[in-house]
């Protein structure tokens, strides 16, 4: 899933691809406006750590399996 995180005063979002569902990812973007910091883990292992405060917006995108060859 990706997810798309604004962050004011800077003009390029952040884009992370993670392996949380889109329920998860609301909860920590929840939990993070209500006080601390919103900390994503990406597919790669890598962290993603925003102070609350600094949030523009969360994108947070759809759940959809990738289909390998010709699909429609």
């Amino acid at each position: 899933m990706e997810i798309r995180i604004g962050v004011q005063n800077v003009n390029r979002e952040l884009v992370v691809e993670t392996e949380m569902s889109s329920d998860a990812v609301a909860k920590l973007v929840a939990d993070a406006v209500a006080g601390g910091t919103l900390d994503v883990t990406d597919a790669k292992g890598r962290r993603v750590v925003v102070p609350a405060g600094s949030l523009g917006y969360v994108e947070i995108g759809e759940e959809n399996k990738r289909f390998v060859g010709f699909t429609a």
